[in-house]
């Protein structure tokens, strides 16, 4: 979405993330704990500044890879999978690193989802950010649930084994094909699949 929104050509953006990390070395980097995840992304940041000639700010380069509709934006298997967790009586919450940090205020706002969950903790608000066990428990401590039987869904291998350190059932959702990540965590949460 990011080169559509700004007139760009395809391609034009040459780092490619989870969607393709052979031909992203910094992402291979960051996988490895080469560099953090704000590390990368103020990377892009940069080239995306000096690509645009707009400024060189996570908020910036969001606004345009984000820019789409939040049935666009929100993948339909999360929306269900949070629904049938609430409609189960199944606490949901995010644990993000930063929320606050790429996107601005009226993003946030225009994001529905975003009242749907019961907890949300911003890394960058607490102070505190994945991997750090410490994250994982302030969300565990506001949603009042037992780390045992809590799972938690994420991208990032290396946040998915602090949530194992915590005691959390940690779930991978791959960017590329999300379905079994989608399946494993209704089967755990005993709902039913789709």
């Amino acid at each position: 979405m990011g080169e559509r929104s700004l007139g760009l050509p395809p391609g034009a953006f040459a780092w490619t993330g989870p969607f393709d990390p052979g031909a992203d070395a910094d992402w291979r980097s960051f996988q490895a704990g080469g560099m953090n995840e704000r590390e990368y992304w103020a990377r892009r940041s940069a080239e995306f500044g000096e690509l645009t000639g707009e400024p060189a700010t996570m908020p910036a380069l969001c606004a345009h890879l984000y820019s789409g509709s939040e049935d666009e934006l929100v993948r339909p298997a999360a929306r269900r999978l949070i629904d049938d967790a609430k409609a189960a009586g199944i606490p949901v919450g995010v644990l993000t690193n930063d929320l606050t940090s790429f996107h601005d205020q009226e993003w946030l706002a225009r994001m529905g989802v975003l009242r749907d969950f019961d907890v949300l903790v911003d890394g960058r608000t607490e102070g505190v950010y994945k991997p750090d066990r410490r994250a994982y428990e302030i969300v565990i401590e506001r949603m009042g649930v037992d780390p045992a039987t809590t799972i938690f869904i994420d991208d990032q291998p290396v946040n998915l084994d602090g949530a194992d350190v915590a005691g959390l059932t940690p779930v991978r959702l791959d960017p590329t094909d999300p379905a079994p990540g989608f399946r494993l965590a209704r089967t755990l949460l005993g709902l039913p699949q789709e």
